[in-house]
């Protein structure tokens, strides 16, 4: 499982983890994650939250670890297309997995991290 987070100023954290989420994990990564990649990317200065409706997003414990912590978080209809601008950045991503062909998950999550680190403050700019 991968999660990551980005904004116009720039690509934040990425965790990779093996198995699956659920919203304790959920609220663990926003927590390790999400607040240091919003503290750097953003100095500050107000922002909004973007995730989808999949159930740790929505489950009562995120939502009241967001609330508590005053993050707004932005509206997202539910059925609704997955517009996110992160989305862009997952497909970019596979297409890259698939030119390099890694032969390990090690490899995998490397080559990941460094495709992550290369999406250029354009394509962001761009894709926001």
């Amino acid at each position: 499982m991968v999660w990551g987070c980005m904004s116009v100023c720039g690509m934040g954290s990425l965790h990779i983890w093996k198995g699956t989420i659920n919203a304790e994990r959920y609220v663990q990564v926003l927590e390790q994650h999400m607040l240091p990649s919003r503290r750097l990317l953003f100095q500050g200065r107000p922002c909004i939250f973007q995730h989808d409706n999949a159930r740790p997003h929505t489950a009562s414990i995120t939502t009241s670890w967001l609330c508590r912590r005053r993050i707004r978080v932005l509206k997202w209809p539910a059925c609704s297309p997955d517009l996110s601008p992160i989305e862009n950045i997952w497909r970019i991503i596979k297409r890259k997995m698939r030119q390099r062909r890694p032969k390990t998950v090690e490899h995998l999550e490397a080559c990941i991290r460094q495709e992550w680190n290369n999406i250029p403050i354009p394509k962001l700019e761009q894709l926001v």
